[in-house]
């Protein structure tokens, strides 16, 4: 479906209610935050230089929209590692690159989205559940969502510590949602939460596939390194050039 001449900025789908949903799953770079620092990508360059022996600056590899885990063994395929001797010293690198950025993070530098407090402020208000779901190891996750100061808008969240592909992070992020919404309050009896009353929002046609994976409807932002075309290309139930945008349908 291609959005009407009046919607060239702003595409929902037809019937579809952005803030109806029980609860949001966010990516976090390029959806929630940007980084302006070296952080994290130091992180990786340690960890490869540490382990394997690899210089790279990680600019021969896909990355937007990839996971730590997943850019780690691109680079190394690149460098013709051998899957079982990637498989082994994985856990050294991933522990190599949560010790970086821990002595590190002081100097992260995070930029918001345009319009991402006053979103999640207005989905806190109404009761939502909010969590992410981002294809960094989850300490690294935690410490840019603190250092953006956003950690306390999130109950849980799922990363790429429990799975390399961002289908299984978000579907291990739906999990989530769902135990929480039957542990609440007010759920005895109720049954799961479908995944259509879950919403995922993230910035890469990757983010839209693995919602579209699980039946679950996705807010497309064109905050991170993918226009608004790119994103509207596969089909998402919104699209939108930022969360401002967002907003003002609201």
């Amino acid at each position: 479906m291609q959005p009407t001449p009046q919607t060239r900025d702003l595409f929902i789908e037809p019937g579809f209610d952005p803030f109806a949903a029980y609860a949001y799953l966010f990516d976090i770079d390029g959806t929630l935050l940007n980084t302006h620092d070296g952080v994290h990508w130091n992180a990786f360059r340690q960890a490869l230089r540490q382990v394997f022996g690899i210089e790279s600056l990680l600019d021969t590899v896909p990355v937007h929209g990839n996971t730590d885990i997943g850019i780690l063994r691109a680079v190394a395929e690149q460098h013709q590692v051998k899957a079982q001797d990637f498989a082994r010293e994985l856990p050294r690198a991933l522990a190599i690159m949560r010790a970086e950025v821990e002595r590190n993070c002081d100097g992260m530098r995070c930029e918001l989205c345009p319009a991402i407090r006053e979103l999640l402020e207005k989905l806190r208000a109404g009761g939502k559940l909010l969590g992410v779901v981002s294809g960094n190891l989850e300490s690294i996750a935690w410490k840019k969502l603190n250092a953006a100061g956003l950690r306390e808008f999130f109950a849980f969240g799922s990363f790429s510590d429990q799975a390399e592909g961002r289908v299984e992070i978000f579907r291990h992020g739906l999990a989530r949602a769902q135990a929480l919404c039957a542990a609440g309050p007010h759920q005895a009896g109720r049954p799961s939460l479908p995944p259509q009353h879950c919403c995922f929002v993230g910035d890469t046609p990757a983010d839209i596939g693995a919602a579209q994976a699980l039946g679950a409807p996705v807010i497309a932002v064109a905050s991170g390194t993918y226009d608004f075309a790119e994103l509207l290309a596969s089909f998402p139930q919104v699209c939108v050039p930022s969360c401002s945008e967002l907003l003002r349908a609201g």
